[in-house]
This record gives structure tokens, sequence and C-alpha cells, in this order.
């Protein structure tokens, strides 16, 4: 470098003053100026698990400019109104607002319109690439806890509503049996878990029309061979039982519309309530999901087990139940731990409970199809993102994960994420993270066997009439005690 002092020309005084800064050092102040111009530290809680390459502007087209809502900011902004209580579009604009005045930069409009814009660019190929990433993530961490080593998926299906507008009904209309303007649009969801992480897998959306069992077909390619198919008799199927045998997994479900074989009829008797049997190839109807030439190239029977399940626990409403499975090897898979697994299949039930009821996907906002697709993504990414929070507690811990509280993890996160925002310094960083995991670890749910829960509400609710008819034909007649309603 040339020396441009006048006096002391051995000395070069800028080199004097400061040591040259290294590559890390530079990169780190890189990333401090990069986060100072982010809404939300919540990429700090969750690390590599979110893509960071999935979230850079685009070289042109949509985000390729730098603005406040840029592509990650929006990504952030949609996380975190997954996240709060309210759920609403103007609470993330709120805390923009709050954001450019903790950095003395020109406050944005309280209009919603710029966010929503922003939003509706997001790319539902992204969001999809995310999640897939997240699932991906979650199950590595939680390899360790298998049944007998092997990924046991489990299957259910849900449904949700959504605003009334044409376009949401034209894709997923109400039930016929509903008045036109009485009703919502329905979606129905089939989705495949991980069992022992809980992690989403994979998921189809379909109208109400769609049974479950069409929407599983649409979701084979997720199952690897050495799998466990776990599910309820609604995909109690020959032909799927038979497909899913020739991708090398194994299925576990209760029978349905099949007669139980009794023990005089078996193939071989494992032991008390534990037989061999066969399944006969059903006979073709018209009414058949599948065409014939599939149907054809069926065998002609399966050789399957059927194990029945006495329930002991008092205030369930069946007193035993048929399991039917192709984990034949009897030395292997005991009946009463095939039993115990497919108890396990009610967390199935919780998963989407903590989607739907904790998380507020229950009832979707958005206004176009398009963008409940991503409403629903953006639901199922943030889902993963807290499973993954669970695993990494419960194992520092040394708790299984399934004890952890997901509404307790989801308060925990909406009151450390401010903290975050606070610290820049990695180290303090590093303990809060300690910090959240550990509040994380200490909610344990606790151990209720055989508890009984009703399905019962005891408040009850505002005496308000039922819309029958389009609401500008209704003429509300109010009353000291009640309130009336008819049609004009």
């Amino acid at each position: 470098m040339k020396n441009t002092t006048l006096y002391l020309p051995g000395f070069h005084l800028p080199t004097l003053r400061r040591k040259p800064r290294s590559g890390a050092q530079k990169l780190a102040d890189e990333r401090r100026r990069i986060r100072r111009h982010t809404i939300s530290q919540l990429g700090e809680c969750f690390g590599s698990f979110i893509p960071t390459q999935e979230l850079g502007n685009e070289s042109q087209g949509d985000f390729s400019r730098r603005r406040i809502f840029s592509k990650e900011n929006t990504f952030w902004g949609f996380f975190t109104q997954v996240l709060d209580a309210d759920g609403g579009c103007q609470e993330v604009v709120r805390k923009v607002q709050a954001f450019a005045a903790s950095r003395s930069m020109p406050m944005p409009s309280a209009s919603t319109s710029a966010y929503c814009q922003a939003r509706n660019k997001l790319n539902e190929g992204g969001l999809k690439r995310i999640l897939k990433h997240t699932s991906e993530q979650l199950q590595q961490r939680g390899r360790h806890g298998r049944w007998k080593d092997r990924r046991v998926v489990v299957v259910d299906g849900t449904g949700v509503s959504m605003p009334d507008t044409p376009d949401n009904q034209e894709e997923w209309p109400q039930p016929g049996s509903q008045k036109p303007g009485c009703g919502f649009p329905q979606a129905r969801i089939c989705a495949c878990f991980c069992l022992q992480t809980g992690a989403l897998l994979s998921y189809r959306v379909g109208s109400y029309r769609n049974g479950e069992l069409t929407l599983l077909r649409q979701q084979w390619d997720e199952f690897k061979p050495g799998d466990i198919m776990m599910g309820d008799k609604g995909f109690c199927s020959y032909y799927d039982v038979w497909k899913f045998q020739e991708k090398g997994v194994d299925t576990v479900m209760t029978l349905a519309r099949r007669t139980p074989v009794e023990a005089g009829e078996a193939t071989k008797v494992l032991g008390p309530d534990d037989l061999l049997i066969t399944w006969p190839k059903p006979a073709w109807n018209k009414n058949l999901r599948y065409s014939h030439e599939e149907w054809r190239s069926l065998p002609e029977q399966l050789n399957l087990r059927q194990i029945k399940v006495t329930i002991t626990a008092p205030g369930m409403r069946s007193d035993c139940f048929y399991l039917v499975t192709t984990l034949t090897d009897a030395s292997r898979y005991a009946a009463s731990e095939l039993a115990d697994l497919y108890f396990q299949r009610w967390d199935v039930e919780l998963f989407f409970r903590d989607i739907k009821t904790t998380l507020g996907m229950e009832v979707l906002r958005c206004r176009s199809p398009a963008m409940v697709k991503k409403e629903i993504l953006m639901h199922f990414i943030a889902y993963n993102a807290i499973r993954l929070l669970i695993v990494e507690a419960a194992a520092e811990a040394g708790h299984v994960a399934r004890r952890l509280s997901f509404k307790g993890s989801v308060q925990a996160l909406r009151q450390w994420e401010p903290q975050f925002s606070n610290e820049s310094d990695p180290r303090a960083q590093r303990r809060l993270m300690d910090g959240l995991r550990s509040s994380i670890a200490g909610h344990l749910v606790p151990h209720r066997p055989g508890r009984r829960e009703p399905r019962c509400v005891k408040r009850r609710p505002k005496p308000f009439a039922l819309l029958t008819a389009p609401r500008y034909q209704m003429i509300e007649i109010p009353h000291r005690s009640r309130y009336r309603a008819n049609v004009a």
C-alpha cells in the first residue's frame, strides 16, 4: 500500500491505529446490520431450521427491491401473525411501526395494504419447500425415539372454514343442506404426521366432497420403505393396504366394512384374540375409487393379522375394537405392543388441536383461495417450528417430547421474542435460547391414563337467533331476555 504521509515514510499511520478486520468480523458486522432491518428476531430462535436462502430478495420481479416489507420481513410478519393471539394484519403493521420508531426510521403508514400486497407476493412453492425442510430437520433430531427403530406415520383428516366469498365458495363449496348466504366454505385437510416427533410431513386440501382416503392417495410419495402407516377405520381399504405393501410400508388400522374373522376360520391362531387371516379381493363395482384395470392387478387375497383389543378403561365409547395389520410376526410385534401403539394414535387428534385451536387455524381469515392455501402453509410451518423447540428442550432436559405442553411452548415463545430483538450479542442470545428451552421443558403435561373428558361445554352461548336466510333478509326483533329474527 502506498504511504501518503509526508514525514516518517517507514510508518503507515492507519495501520498503527487499528488492526485489519478479519473476514469473520466483517461477516458479523454485516449480520448485525441486516438484523437492524428485520422486524422479527424469531430467526435467531430457529437458526438453520428455516432455510435462509428461501427468504432472500429476488434478483428481479417481486421482492427485488429493498423495502420495509422485504421477503424476509413479510415471511416473519406472517409467521408472527400466526403466533399472535390477535392474528390480524393490523397487529403486524403496528409491530413494523414500533420497529421503525426504535430504529429512528420513517414511520410507515397504518394501512394494512402494503403488508397484504407483500404477503400476496409470497411464492407458494417457496413456502412448501420451507415446510419440507422443517419436517426433514425435525425428523433427523427425533430419530432416536422411533418405535422399534421404524418411523410411524399417523394419518387423519380435519375440516376448516373460511370467509364467505365467491372465490372461496367456488373452490371449497359449502354443504348443499345450507342455504346460500347462511354458511361458509368448507375445506377438508388430510395430513400425515410423524408419531414420534409430531412433525407434519405432508398434507392435501380438498372440498368436503373429497374423502380422506382420496386425499391420502395423493401423498403416497411421502412414505418410505420400512415406514408404518397408522390410521383409523376410514383408511381401512383392501386396495390401499396392497399399495402400501408394494412400497414396503406396513399398515396398522381398525377394521371397517368387513366382518371380523372367527378363530375357526383363521389361517392360524397366534394367541388369545390374535389371528392370522386372509382377505379375499372385493368384487368389482363402479363406485370404487380406482379403475377396473387396477382392480384386476390386485392379488386374489391378502395375508393379514387380526387382533381384538378389549377396552377396560371406563367411559369409552366402545368395549372392544379390531386391529388389522400387515405386521404378522408375533415374536417381534406382540399383540399388546400393537394395541399400545394404536392407543398412541390419539396423539394425531392433539396435533390437530394444537394447530386449529392453539394456533387458530380452525377459522381462516384470508378471502381468496390462493391466500387461504398460503395461510394453511404458514400455520403448518409455525407448528413444525414450535415442535422443533419442544424436541430440543425435551432432549436437553431428558423428557419425552410428547409430555411437553405445546400451548405452553407458544406462550413462552411469545414472551421471549421481544427479548431477542433487544439483544445483539451472540452470547446473550445463546443465554436467552437456553432460558427459552428451559422454560418449555418446565411445563410438563400430567400423565393421566384413562382420563375421560366429555366434549361438552358448561358456559351457555348468547341467545342470538340463527341466521336462516341471507343477512339482508333478516329482521331482528330485540327483547329483554331473548332475540328473535324473522325473514322479511
